[in-house]
């Protein structure tokens, strides 16, 4: 988990810079971005429907850091436009598969070994915090041109770490088949939940694929960047251990509902921000807006899904709050912060924030008694 989102730092927050600067515009970097959740968006059905279904994650897991290694290793070579598209669309589809199953095995080791899913989860927060300052320092020291080493790096180090995990056991579960996983698609409670988490991601990945762009426009550096994206992950740590201990006294909607009404204030503060000091101040308020919906969401999800579907139920989550989020946001992003500026695409993020707090809340107050909270999807 430490090294794994070591590699989101890089990859969502410095990638970016590194597109700048080989000479590719805002609206190409939105592209660049915007091709991996349009990947993933079926790649991560494709690997966990495939977890599920052998019952295993580890081989599936160390095959998929394999494949992100050796397309580092192309991507190094190549600079133009299209080349660089087209490997790194074959990278998405080996990287985004990773964060569900990941998160699964942590789900099942905290089961076997009688600990919170957030204890483990919270290595990622120290894992992201630590290599966001890190990659920050080297690239300005170093230079930018340094982000593809420093992936292929991670990737050796990852892959090595995966070669040592235990796969969970996964005895064969009854009613594993695409039938029944298309009549659970149909729940409304689902849909619900995935409408409600798709207005709230594309405000969040808008954000963070022109975080480090706006820090940028401010006048920020490469350190100072990275010390914002620090503060970000370690705001989450505190909160983790908090819903690890308190968490399961809350229901999971009012959460939701107030993590993306947070979120609506994060983002109009970005919008009104003229000086990076002030965006990293803003910065902390990442511990009550992904923090409290992460770690609650998956609890959501966790409880909602029958065990059979587990991977594939993360799977499906990661697809809304990633994948479709980021491909709509990537592709129409980059145009709209490039033309309409700064202030009116946060003010947008705020908007769709703050439909995302209606909804949940919404959801919250009008389900019957029982419907949402006592009994899962699964029966």
């Amino acid at each position: 988990m430490f090294t794994i989102f070591g590699s989101t730092a890089l990859v969502i927050s410095y990638f970016p810079l590194y597109y700048k600067s080989i000479g590719f515009s805002s609206a190409q970097i939105g592209y660049l971005y915007a091709i991996g959740p349009l990947i993933s968006m079926f790649s991560n059905m494709i690997w966990s429907y495939a977890s599920d279904k052998y019952r295993t994650i580890k081989r599936i897991l160390t095959l998929l850091l394999i494949g992100q290694l050796v397309l580092l290793l192309l991507l190094w070579q190549v600079s133009g436009f299209a080349l660089v598209f087209t490997v790194i669309s074959l990278f998405y589809f080996f990287y985004y598969p990773v964060y569900p199953l990941a998160d699964t095995m942590a789900i099942q080791t905290a089961q076997r070994y009688g600990r919170s899913f957030t204890v483990i989860r919270v290595f990622g927060s120290l894992g992201y915090a630590f290599f966001a300052l890190a990659i920050g320092y080297v690239i300005g020291a170093q230079g930018v041109s340094w982000t593809l080493a420093i992936g292929i790096a991670l990737s050796v180090f990852t892959l090595l770490f995966s070669l040592q995990l235990k796969d969970g056991v996964m005895n064969k579960v009854e009613g594993m088949n695409a039938a029944n996983l298309l009549r659970l698609l149909r729940s409304r409670e689902l849909l619900w939940f995935f409408g409600c988490t798709l207005c709230l991601a594309l405000a969040h990945r808008m954000n963070e694929a022109f975080f480090t762009v706006t820090l940028s426009q401010l006048g920020a550096g490469e350190g100072l960047i990275g010390w914002a994206l620090m503060i970000a992950a370690v705001s989450e740590i505190p909160i983790f251990f908090l819903l690890s201990k308190y968490g399961d006294n809350i229901k999971e909607l009012p959460l939701l509902a107030f993590a993306s009404l947070m979120f609506g204030l994060r983002f109009l503060l970005m919008a009104l921000a003229a000086d990076p000091i002030v965006v990293l101040a803003v910065q902390c308020l990442h511990s009550i807006t992904f923090g409290v919906f992460y770690v609650t969401a998956v609890r959501y999800i966790t409880r909602m899904m029958p065990l059979q579907f587990r991977a594939t139920g993360m799977a499906l989550f990661t697809i809304f709050w990633s994948s479709a989020s980021g491909l709509i946001s990537g592709a129409f992003g980059g145009i709209l912060f490039e033309h309409a500026g700064r202030p009116f695409f946060y003010m947008l993020a705020a908007m769709l924030s703050v439909l995302a707090f209606a909804g949940f809340l919404g959801r919250h107050l009008l389900a019957k008694p029982g419907q949402v909270y006592d009994e899962g999807i699964g029966g």
